[in-house]
């Protein structure tokens, strides 16, 4: 697959000749994170002009339930843990969107908490600072670093990308995908390792993609520990599967189209779809509660979606009021490639927290 020159593909292709194939957690990582030539590191992403539309850039609603949603949570943290101030924590925080509609929310039922926010891209920690500026977040590069207190963790679209491993199964067994070079040395090419993997041990037929969220398990063990231990939720909402499954699902985006993952390194968003069975099993070990996984369409109409949409109608134009309305089913759209319905919430509490607000109760 012939790839464009761009600044990271000089760099990609001196790895690969000094070291070999990479793997495709490692090109995740490089396109999206690299300091200077990465995806996030120099661009805005986000809307119109961007590569892609997330909810909160959808509709203020989204923002506001979430955080309608928090402030039940917060009064139960603040009772637990009266001598610690509880924190609350977005993952990829994107432009601010949705903190700024959860903060009214929040400030409307009187919460008290510290902000803390996770975010690697210099660009949008600029817009985020700005527009957070009243609320006075911290930033973090990684979860690593988050206070030892309470945690109300929001990761809306943060798990898909996330630098991640696939296998191919082979006669042979289970080989690692890799990223090489083409023949003439200049272009990249997917290949595989020449010997399996014999810690993995999963029946399926021959041509099966197994797609192993490394890092993605990594964060959610290291949130779930801290929560165990202190306090807190997780809440993790993005598009995937709840079932254990087979199949490519790495993708890139841009400009608000589907591209080659290969062709423009660093250039464009670089995504797996979220296997929210094994973020479950990782939330578990640690000794998490689980809630759901439900469909985004169940938990926010759970929320209140609807009435919110209603009192929002009545103080609009007409105009506004179709806007609305047509946010409202986009959110919810139970097609199957709809936000409705391939994207899911999880989420993951301290057991002392009971039942968390709209997820059905255990059975």
């Amino acid at each position: 697959m012939e790839a464009e020159p761009t600044p990271l593909l000089a760099l990609l292709v001196r790895e690969i000749r000094a070291g070999g194939p990479i793997g495709l957690d490692r090109y995740m990582a490089l396109c999206l994170g690299h300091p200077r030539h990465g995806y996030y590191a120099t661009r805005d992403p986000l809307g119109r002009s961007g590569d892609f539309v997330t909810a909160p850039e959808i509709s203020q609603m989204f923002g506001e339930l979430l955080g309608a949603w928090a402030a039940t949570i917060f009064p139960v943290l603040s009772a637990a843990a009266p001598d610690v101030r509880p924190c609350l924590v977005e993952l990829g925080p994107g432009r601010g969107t949705l903190m700024a509609d959860a903060l009214r929310a929040l400030r409307a039922a009187g919460a008290v908490f510290d902000l803390h926010l996770v975010e690697t891209s210099p660009v949008l920690r600029g817009i985020q600072a700005e527009r957070l500026s009243g609320a006075a977040p911290t930033f973090h590069d990684s979860v690593a670093s988050l206070p030892d207190a309470p945690l109300l963790v929001l990761a809306n679209e943060f798990f898909d990308a996330l630098p991640a491993r696939q296998f191919v199964r082979t006669g042979r067994g289970w080989c690692e995908r890799r990223v090489g070079l083409a023949p003439e040395g200049e272009s990249l090419i997917f290949g595989l390792d020449p010997e399996p993997d014999p810690r993995i041990e999963a029946e399926a037929p021959e041509g099966a993609v197994l797609t192993l969220p490394s890092q993605a398990l990594a964060v959610t063990r290291d949130l779930c520990r801290r929560i165990v231990a202190r306090g807190g939720a997780l809440l993790a909402i993005d598009y995937g599967h709840d079932r254990p499954g087979y199949g490519d699902t790495f993708q890139a985006l841009a400009g608000h189209r589907f591209a080659d993952p290969l062709a423009r390194p660093g250039e464009a968003d670089l995504t797996v779809h979220v296997d929210f069975a094994a973020l479950a099993r990782a939330a578990a070990a640690e000794g998490a509660a689980l809630h759901g996984p439900v469909t985004q369409r169940e938990f926010l109409l759970a929320l209140g979606l609807d009435q919110r949409a209603e009192r929002l109608k009545t103080r609009a134009t007409p105009d506004q009021a179709a806007a609305i309305e047509a946010a409202r089913a986009r959110l919810i759209d139970p097609d199957p490639r709809g936000m409705g319905a391939l994207f899911k919430v999880l989420g993951a509490s301290h057991t002392a927290l009971g039942p968390l607000p709209a997820f059905p109760p255990p059975p």
